[in-house]
């Protein structure tokens, strides 16, 4: 059974940071896209980072680069989230993904296997 478990989420202030970690387990990602999605109260979901396997490259939407840097150890399928400079715009629940070679890597559909969340929630 594959599982993907977010920690770190919890409830900072404006500017303050936080590391998010997901870690793999019930199978081997050695070829898999991994990444966060991002859902706030009446908003749909949305993209935030992903990094490939093949060559770690990383991709960020728009309002979040620069601030979010994600990594990835594929020796313990973990992949991180640092996000610095938070701002109540980045108050959601974080999604953990994990998907193969097929797709948008900014798309959801690509992503087979989703963590249950962890709730980010930043006061200003």
């Amino acid at each position: 059974q594959v599982q993907l478990v977010e920690s770190g989420g919890g409830s900072v202030q404006a500017g303050d940071s936080l590391r998010l970690s997901c870690a793999a387990s019930g199978r081997t990602f050695s070829g898999y896209a991994m990444g966060w999605f991002r859902q706030a109260p009446g908003k749909e979901r949305e993209f935030v980072s992903a990094i490939r396997r093949s060559d770690s490259m990383t991709y960020y939407t728009d309002s979040v680069e620069g601030r979010f840097t994600i990594s990835r150890d594929n020796a313990k399928n973990t992949v991180y989230l640092q996000m610095n400079s938070l701002n109540s715009e980045d108050t959601a629940v974080y999604y953990c993904v994990a998907g193969g070679t097929m797709g948008q890597i900014r798309s959801a559909i690509r992503y087979a296997y989703w963590g249950q969340g962890t709730q980010v929630t930043v006061s200003s």
